[in-house]
């Protein structure tokens, strides 16, 4: 056999199974090389053809990759914890439009370089909206990054000293989702606010950021010491945004009350009193 007819070096000697195994190896192929056996009897068993029993494999191949690739993103993101939608109680926070967070939960603002601002007293699930939206944005094909508004400064004021802070703010530039967690919380330096300011001003319609704060919009001067960075700072984060408010009773405190009522409750169960004596006897 010669020329085009001619079979690929290394494909009529050795074991086939050892030199699929190394080829699929080589062309980056997992999910192939751990299925194809499996998929072969299932395609032998149905009496499917050879071209839907590659198509099959390939798709599995694909749908493998893309988890994977997720599942990549997820880890670059520096998510504190992954929470999704299915967990968070709308219930809970009456003040929370969730008809408007479905809808973000699409990331469609992502694509139109928008910004989404959560505000309301603390223990009010805004971490939890932002690590759903971080997360949906992942599962979309967008590259994320979180950090909370002290640590962000910190990381800025170290590349600063260290004289790569030009690279830094590069990176934060370049995802297509920054979260930035708790605005409010601490007061920032002169200096750090100065550094916070310059981050999301490059990001002003270039990329999306998501911030949350338990601060409205007047009080933010508390934090960033200037009434004139301020407004400069609002003014672009405000200009294509979705506000979500989100006040309301604290949800971690009825969480933690409504675990330790159920604490005394099965306390108070397993305390029985002998019904001759009147003695207390424990279970």
């Amino acid at each position: 056999m010669t020329g085009k007819d001619a079979m690929p070096v290394g494909t009529m000697a050795g074991t086939p199974q050892v030199l699929l195994a190394h080829h699929l190896k080589q062309l980056k192929l997992p999910t192939i090389l751990r299925e194809y056996e499996k998929v072969a009897r299932e395609c032998a068993q149905g009496g499917v053809d050879h071209t839907r029993y590659l198509l099959r494999l390939i798709e599995l191949e694909l749908i493998d990759r893309e988890r994977r690739t997720i599942e990549r993103r997820i880890r670059a993101a520096r998510f504190p914890a992954v929470k999704s939608f299915d967990t968070f109680d709308f219930n809970a926070i009456p003040s929370l439009n969730k008809m408007m967070v479905v809808e973000l939960a699409r990331s469609e603002y992502i694509m139109r370089r928008e910004n989404v601002i959560a505000l309301g007293n603390s223990g009010t699930g805004k971490t939890h909206v932002a690590l759903a939206l971080g997360l949906a944005a992942c599962q979309k094909g967008f590259t994320v990054a979180f950090t909370t508004a002290a640590s962000l400064v910190n990381q800025l004021m170290e590349a600063r000293d260290e004289r790569r802070l030009l690279k830094l703010q590069r990176e934060m530039a370049a995802v297509k989702l920054l979260v930035v967690d708790e605005l409010g919380y601490v007061p920032l330096s002169p200096t750090g606010a100065e550094l916070l300011f310059e981050v999301l001003s490059q990001r002003y319609e270039r990329g999306s950021t998501i911030i949350t704060s338990n601060l409205p919009f007047e009080d933010w001067t508390q934090v960033l010491a200037s009434e004139r960075l301020t407004g400069a700072l609002l003014d672009r984060l405000t200009h294509h945004a979705t506000i979500l408010t989100m006040n309301g009773d604290s949800y971690r405190l009825k969480q933690s009350t409504g675990r330790r009522r159920r604490g005394a409750e099965q306390n108070q169960a397993s305390v029985l009193s002998d019904p001759d004596t009147g003695k207390i006897l424990s279970s």
